[in-house]
């Protein structure tokens, strides 16, 4: 049974969260100490070398010989049977939108977009910062050592799939492409005219498929001294293939440092726990001087985001309750019916369905706002989620201890 003192381990660790996220919303709200092009840079340092460092620390101290594999797989297959479904849906809703020709409209961006903000959303949880102490007190030291895999697994492998979706859509927006051209009529003088042409694409739609093409409608605006004209038209561009788009995003993640994080974290695990090495200690505290920052930054950088909003829930309230009831029901829903399915019982179970009720993980929202997608419903969901959270895990705890004891 969770005590008094469990519950107080869990409100110690979400006061530092708070802490800096408050401090974060009052720098840019009332003390207006940070542009946006500083918030910006926050959040960038934090993606770009004290969330890496975190990933290479959390993966080279796991013991990759001692992990539980059953629930690896009901971790797994929660998270593939969510993001397939989501990808299903995704492709429903675009087939839906051919119009009477057979053509369709490029929507894969937006489309994708959602997938990842829900997936997001529903599987991965803040396992290291609430969790740990929160199923401690529920189910003792060995929840600690059985649940840090689930955590290198996220870090190392799933992340990664996030990153590489986010790069994949960045690859497809590169293929609409907005150019201005700029042309003097006449050499420069103080009455010289100058016209400047702007062309800008409007829409999309696939021409033909099997040739790889698109029609571009773009608007072309011809700006003189005395007028303005606007023309429309279309033209045919030679599109990319998703061959192309995947292996340009391929080729960027091949160059981000997540994934030699992960790398090096693997090797160092495989080699150290098997020949029995230690760190030394200059690296280990240099790192930790790093991968320490992570999470206060991240907070403080949601902080931050929040206060430049015009509205202190930025996604609004319906997205907010959607996204509450994806990380509070669907993925814990979703992680039961995996366990069951790999065989899973007992505590193990208990724990499993635990962990996925815990809130939004706080690097979820750093590369939300790295990629600019929908960083308003990460943010919301990291913020929110907490405050949600104890109550949620520990109504969890009881259901799955009455039913399933």
């Amino acid at each position: 049974m969770i005590t008094g003192s469990a519950v107080y381990q869990v409100l110690e660790a979400m006061a530092p969260l708070y802490t800096a996220a408050a401090l974060g919303y009052a720098s840019v709200r009332w003390l207006k100490a940070f542009s946006d092009e500083q918030c910006a840079g926050i959040n960038h340092f934090v993606a770009l070398y004290a969330v890496p460092v975190l990933i290479f620390h959390m993966v080279s101290t796991n013991d990759l010989y001692a992990m539980n594999g059953r629930l690896i797989a009901a971790d797994t297959l929660q998270k593939l049977a969510i993001l397939l479904s989501l990808m299903a849906r995704a492709l429903w809703a675009s087939l839906r939108r051919r119009d009477d020709n057979g053509t369709k409209a490029t929507a894969a961006a937006p489309s994708l977009e959602w997938v990842v903000t829900a997936f997001s959303m529903a599987t991965l949880p803040n396992t290291i910062i609430m969790g740990v102490p929160l199923l401690r007190g529920m189910y003792g030291e060995v929840s600690t050592i059985l649940l840090k895999p689930i955590v290198v697994m996220q870090f190392c492998f799933w992340y990664n799939v996030i990153i590489f979706l986010y790069e994949y859509m960045e690859a497809m927006r590169a293929a609409t492409v907005t150019k201005e051209i700029i042309s003097p009529l006449a050499s420069p003088g103080k009455d010289d005219l100058m016209r400047v042409v702007i062309i800008e694409t409007t829409d999309a739609t696939v021409a033909s498929p099997a040739q790889g093409s698109i029609v571009v409608h773009t608007k072309t605006t011809s700006v003189g001294k005395d007028k303005e004209e606007v023309s429309t038209f279309g033209d045919v561009v030679k599109a990319p293939s998703v061959k192309h788009v995947f292996w340009m995003a391929v080729k960027k993640i091949l160059r981000i440092p997540n994934t030699y994080a992960s790398i090096l974290g693997l090797i160092w695990s495989l080699v150290a726990f098997k020949c029995g090495i230690k760190m030394p200690k200059v690296i280990d505290d240099s790192l930790f001087t790093i991968y320490s920052t992570a999470v206060g930054l991240s907070m403080f950088s949601s902080g931050t985001f929040i206060a430049r909003q015009s509205r202190f829930i930025p996604c609004g309230y319906t997205i907010a309750s959607m996204s509450m009831l994806l990380k509070f029901l669907i993925g814990p829903v979703v992680m039961l019916i995996a366990s069951l399915v790999v065989g899973m019982h007992g505590t193990l179970l208990h724990m499993a369905v635990v962990q996925a009720a815990l809130p939004l993980a706080v690097t979820s929202f750093v590369y939300a706002e790295e990629y600019k997608v929908h960083a308003d419903i990460m943010s919301t969901g990291v913020i929110f989620g907490i405050f949600i959270s104890l109550p949620v895990t520990i109504v969890y705890y009881i259901l799955l201890g009455s039913w399933w004891s």
